[in-house]
């Protein structure tokens, strides 16, 4: 195989914390890379690197002469254009050296590739739809380095089935970041891991990740161990008074330094919090939650809902599952009266409180803050549950620093901003909860 990517010693810190440093990999042409981390650990910066869309605070990444770059990030905008064709061709690709555009044809093929009719207009595209719009228009290109951020989110099994055998026949190289198991699984040769800023690498699928990474935590463990019991006899060195005029005591006390350093670091490396998702009930409601009878919802001549009938009765769990572009969302939201139907009716019980996450997060404004965003009032003070909490203590259980309540919102990557909208949904208590595609870019720990 030969290297069509090689990233050398990258580096980035965000505000003042480091994200990764020394980050070092190479691509190869029909390779096929898993790259997973925790959330916020810079997998999606680093992707836009390769991408050509932000540069790194050090190091440098070398491709072969002539190769092309093609990007699907985890969200797209669809303003000023018309058509999804206009869409796929617009520029989405990188060629080293020079530019290129993706003909008519091509944008055609990959739309109709993913089910789209290249003439309709994106606005109204369901979430499923909308990335599928977007993975064609990555795919449209052809390109030798396929970047894929998140490719799963709001698929449905026939597009991410679709998508894994696109992906097996890549004759270049593609990079995943994902949190789909299973998809990592089926379409991967090899694994990035971007583990507490340093950036390792396997020669195998996800497949064997597991067993990798327990070798890794297993061997730190040793080190740990090791450390400790070489520390316990520097340490009781120091405590009986050696002076340290010597040379050679000077050196001990600095030996005694890096071994109290390298243990935090081993520590920090073995770290894997997870987040609290604690949802509180709130006061009981009527036994009745939501009472569906005969809806029915169309947009133009397209039926989406045609004469639905539904009962949801306290303590019920119900799943929605369909295809991408079926009205799942659009059921939510009729079902909750944020949408009226073209006929029947929904009555909601009494003494309902809700908490709503919905897939687009909508109640999040990118401008704020990550503290403004959890204190809308002001202040330091966040009420959870009834009881007010300090916000950097709220939002700890979500895995935010302290440092990072002052990021704006717009900063935060996919899967932390699913984490905000999370925190912000389940500080109140509730006793109906709807979550709409509630795992999108969530990390393993979490999920």
């Amino acid at each position: 195989m030969s290297a069509l990517a090689h990233v050398k010693e990258l580096a980035l810190t965000l505000g003042q914390a480091p994200l990764f440093d020394d980050a070092e990999f190479v691509l190869q042409k029909g390779e096929r890379a898993a790259f997973v981390g925790a959330n916020g650990a810079g997998k999606s910066r680093l992707m836009r690197m390769m991408a050509g869309l932000t540069e790194p605070d050090a190091g440098e990444i070398v491709y072969q002469s002539g190769t092309t770059i093609a990007f699907a990030p985890q969200e797209s905008s669809f303003d000023g254009f018309a058509t999804l064709r206009e869409y796929a061709q617009s520029v989405s690709v990188m060629r080293v050296g020079s530019t290129m555009e993706i003909p008519a044809y091509a944008a055609d093929a990959a739309l109709e590739q993913f089910g789209l009719d290249p003439q309709r207009p994106p606005q109204g595209l369901s979430g499923g739809e909308a990335r599928r719009a977007s993975l064609a228009r990555a795919l449209a290109a052809d390109a030798d380095i396929l970047l894929l951020d998140e490719p799963t989110n709001h698929l449905d099994i026939t597009a991410i089935e679709e998508l894994e055998r696109i992906i097996a026949n890549q004759r270049g190289a593609c990079l995943i970041i994902s949190h789909d198991r299973r998809f990592l699984e089926r379409t991967s040769t090899a694994t990035l891991w971007l583990r507490q800023r340093r950036l390792l690498k396997l020669n195998r699928g996800y497949a064997a990740f597991e067993e990798w990474a327990d070798q890794i935590e297993e061997e730190d463990a040793r080190k740990l161990a090791r450390l400790e019991t070489q520390l316990k006899a520097e340490e009781h060195w120091l405590r009986r008074g050696v002076t340290a005029r010597r040379s050679r005591n000077e050196g001990r006390r600095r030996k005694l330094l890096a071994m109290r350093a390298e243990r935090r670091d081993i520590k920090e490396l073995g770290a894997s919090p997870a987040a609290a998702l604690n949802a509180e009930r709130g006061a009981e409601s009527a036994r009745l939650v939501i009472d569906a009878k005969n809806i029915s919802k169309a947009y133009g001549e397209r039926p989406l809902i045609a004469n639905f009938s539904l009962r949801i009765r306290r303590g019920d769990r119900v799943g929605v599952v369909g295809a991408n572009g079926s009205g799942k969302t659009t059921l939510l939201e009729l079902l909750l009266q944020r949408r009226e139907p073209d006929s029947g009716s929904v009555r909601m019980g009494e003494n309902l409180t809700l908490a709503y996450v919905d897939q687009r997060r909508d109640i999040i404004d990118p401008n704020l803050t990550l503290k403004d965003a959890l204190t809308p009032g002001g202040g330091d003070q966040v009420m959870v549950r009834g009881v007010a909490r300090h916000v950097a203590s709220y939002a700890k259980e979500f895995l935010f620093t302290a440092q990072q309540l002052r990021q704006p919102v717009s900063a935060l990557s996919g899967g932390e901003r699913n984490r905000l909208a999370l925190a912000i949904a389940l500080a109140k208590p509730a006793n109906l909860l709807v979550l709409d595609e509630p795992t999108n870019d969530l990390d393993m720990d979490t999920l």
